[in-house]
């Protein structure tokens, strides 16, 4: 028992997921007046990145929770004001810019971080991830679905199963957003016809699954009610069995992001009461807490132990 703090078995939220890598250079990342520290950090980070190669999965994933991290204190720009014409320093401060006006933040700056990814996507051709940003920064300025579809194509011709990319259209596409009714599920269901069982993009169904939940189930009583129905259809319980099946297999999830995909099973099976069964997901994930979905029910840390309590009991 640990005596001052949390052991390690504690839920606690681990952006990095099991990239070790990322998680010791995320803990060093902080705001810095030591002369050289920025010069050091900025090196470290393209060093990460560089090491991931063409493994386009891994390479997102690095970047992707780098600007997460230091969004709130200018690392892209130390970043890109040393590599001005590095397509991943272009890249990066690309994505930052989305973070910020994802946490609210005015979307003045998205119209230049556009012109970062189609100057870093000329400078890397083969590079998919450029036009996975651009994705997500159309789908921020609302931009209509003829110019998201060309992107779109880019991405899917240099990596079919980009997960990023599946769930930026998700969203694009939803009714909240730039979608209409049904539109969403189309998507899904044309790709799922389409993706290996074990893609990265494999969660788009599920994903998809969840936000319809809540969509259909928020508001009022009756709605809560209907909560305890909604993963009973057959469509519905389906997605869940398939995902039961087979991501539980040792090694089957192989992606980067895999530990959040089991984090977003684990809390659909919660949710729709098969708690028990829950708990060979729970044991693969020990610690490793997502914000989203626990999130949607309240901390998500809270949530996650509760529930792993319920189950492993």
């Amino acid at each position: 028992m640990a005596l001052l703090g949390r052991s390690k078995s504690s839920p606690r939220l681990i952006p990095e997921l099991d990239d070790g890598d990322l998680g010791r250079l995320r803990k060093q990342l902080k705001p810095s007046t030591m002369p050289g520290m920025t010069d050091f950090n900025v090196e470290a980070a393209e060093r990460l990145v560089k090491d991931t190669g063409t493994d386009w999965d891994r390479r997102w994933h690095r970047i992707s929770v780098l600007a997460e991290t230091t969004a709130d204190f200018g690392f892209d720009r130390s970043w890109m004001l040393r590599r001005p014409r590095s397509a991943d320093a272009l890249l990066f401060g690309a994505w930052v810019a989305a973070v910020r006006v994802r946490r609210g933040e005015p979307a003045t700056e998205l119209p230049e971080a556009v012109q970062w990814c189609l100057k870093a996507g000329d400078a890397r051709p083969q590079d998919p991830l450029p036009y996975v940003a651009l994705l997500g920064l159309l789908r921020l300025l609302r931009s209509p679905s003829d110019q998201l579809n060309e992107v779109w194509q880019a991405v899917v011709l240099r990596d079919p199963w980009n997960r990023e990319a599946h769930l930026q259209i998700l969203g694009y596409l939803s009714a909240e957003e730039c979608g209409v009714p049904g539109q969403a599920r189309d998507f899904v269901d044309a790709q799922q016809v389409r993706m290996p069982a074990d893609a990265p993009a494999a969660a788009l169904e599920l994903t998809a699954a969840v936000r319809d939940y809540h969509r259909s189930t928020a508001g009022d009583d009756l709605n809560a009610i209907l909560a305890d129905l909604w993963w009973g259809r057959p469509r519905s319980s389906a997605v869940l069995d398939r995902a039961l099946a087979s991501w539980t297999r040792p090694g089957f999830l192989r992606h980067a992001a895999a530990t959040a995909d089991l984090n977003l099973l684990a809390y659909a099976l919660v949710q729709a009461g098969r708690v028990a069964e829950a708990a060979p997901v729970f044991r693969q994930l020990g610690p490793t807490v997502v914000a989203w979905p626990w999130s949607l029910q309240g901390d998500p840390v809270e949530q996650f132990a509760h529930w792993r309590g319920r189950s492993l009991r």
